[in-house]
């Protein structure tokens, strides 16, 4: 059998749950791998009552709507529906990743993954119904469209890692069919290849027969889903170079005292190739705090610009009446979208969010002047060390404030962004001195 070509990397997204992380919490993270010009936007949309049936518009088709939404934090791809990763109010959060293997990848345009991440945190108050929305869907619409903003097809199967407070599941899909492992506890991690192998804990009912009818599997010797719907050695996942082994690595390391700085640190780090350079790159990241005492308000950093090495990740915590995140959302263009548009991708528009211009910005300084750039990020991240601990006094002294947590992240955003001006504006006096 020829070898399969060589495919895209893109997206780590992990979890660590007690006695993995520090404290009676679950800590879940995410890199977002994107086309290196694609704008990631941060966005918060309330819960919500639809007319029963509704017909609801996704990326590229429309969906039957449920009557009640939940509200939703989202990092999301500018020009899409869905979202790359997010979290809702009951603190079940979802990432998901490329994946691809033996069955192909269909032309048709379908739900996307991403779409799927939305749809599973606005319908589900738990990680395993998140699961379950996700898999309905699948079955009812399937999955397929290009998942870039340009005339060339990028298309892929799906994996999501899904987490709440009390446990997390894994669930990779190959078209229509798909396997679920649940998490319980200690470490785990997803990237661009299946990773489930014989530990199934819930199953596509015809996911054997159909391995079985397209002779990769014997029907004889023992199940492994990620032998047998793709390429992968699965005894040698954990030992290789691949990003899959190089997160698997660090989330170890760490075992025992995983925090959210730790997590941070693991998103931002180059040299295992999670913090992704190049022509594709990290464009958004996520961190979240799940506190497994449902008293204890549940805590998401978004970076919502690229590279999170140069980024800040600012705390969003769900309470009442939260003010807009309007300096991390994008422009609308409405029916003039070009994506809306038949055929699709014929402009592209620009989609630059405010925090997102001020961050191109910022990076010229840090590329044209190392000492001004190392002073610049030496100040965005003492203002995260400084929401950090803010956010670890809250959980500590059960001391939320709702008429801060409204403002809190929009008000990070503005403190960022005036690092940002005073650094640019320092380097315009020196050049014109």
């Amino acid at each position: 059998m020829a070898a399969p070509p060589p495919l895209p990397r893109s997206c780590d997204t992990f979890v660590a749950l007690p006695p993995a992380a520090a404290g009676a919490r679950v800590v879940f993270g995410k890199n977002s791998d994107r086309p290196a010009e694609e704008v990631q936007e941060v966005l918060c949309l309330p819960a919500a009552a639809h007319p029963p049936g509704a017909p609801l518009q996704c990326t590229y088709i429309q969906v039957e709507q449920v009557e009640k939404t939940y509200a939703v934090v989202l990092s999301r791809p500018a020009w899409l529906w869905g979202a790359e990763m997010g979290a809702n109010e009951h603190g079940v959060c979802i990432g998901n990743e490329a994946v691809w293997g033996r069955e192909e990848i269909g032309d048709e345009e379908a739900l996307l993954g991403m779409d799927l991440v939305r749809l599973g945190l606005e319908r589900a108050d738990t990680a395993e119904k998140a699961l379950t929305v996700i898999v309905d869907l699948l079955e009812k619409y399937g999955q397929g469209g290009n998942c870039m903003e340009s005339h060339m097809a990028f298309t892929y199967h799906n994996s999501f890692l899904i987490a709440d407070r009390k446990e997390a599941w894994v669930l990779e899909t190959s078209g229509k069919y798909w396997a679920a492992e649940k998490v319980e506890g200690g470490v785990r991690n997803i990237s661009n290849q299946l990773s489930i192998t014989t530990k199934i804990d819930r199953e596509h009912p015809e996911l054997r027969e159909y391995a079985k009818s397209k002779g990769w599997w014997d029907g004889e010797k023992e199940f492994d889903f990620a032998a047998t719907y793709s390429y992968v050695n699965t005894a040698r996942m954990t030992t290789s170079r691949g990003r899959y082994c190089e997160g698997y690595k660090l989330l170890n390391k760490h075992k025992g005292s995983i925090t959210s700085e730790i997590m941070m640190e693991i998103l931002r780090d180059k040299e295992s190739g999670i913090n992704m350079e190049g022509g594709f790159m990290t464009t958004g990241s996520m961190v979240s705090v799940l506190p497994q005492d449902p008293s204890l308000p549940c805590i998401h950093f978004f970076t919502g610009t690229p590279d999170p090495e140069r980024s800040v990740f600012k705390p969003f915590i769900f309470v009442p009446n939260i003010t807009p995140l309007f300096k991390t959302s994008s422009p609308t263009f409405g029916h003039d979208d070009p994506v809306k548009k038949q055929p699709r991708f014929q402009t592209k528009p620009d989609r630059r969010h405010e925090l997102y211009k001020k961050h191109e910005s910022a990076a010229v300084v840090m590329e044209t002047t190392k000492e001004k750039g190392k002073k610049m990020l030496a100040q965005m991240r003492k203002l995260e060390k400084q929401k950090i601990s803010e956010m670890e006094s809250i959980l500590q002294n059960r001391c939320l404030d709702i008429n801060q947590a409204v403002n809190l992240f929009s008000q990070c955003v503005e403190e960022e962004l005036k690092v940002s001006r005073t650094s640019i504006t320092s380097l315009r006096l020196a050049l014109l001195d």
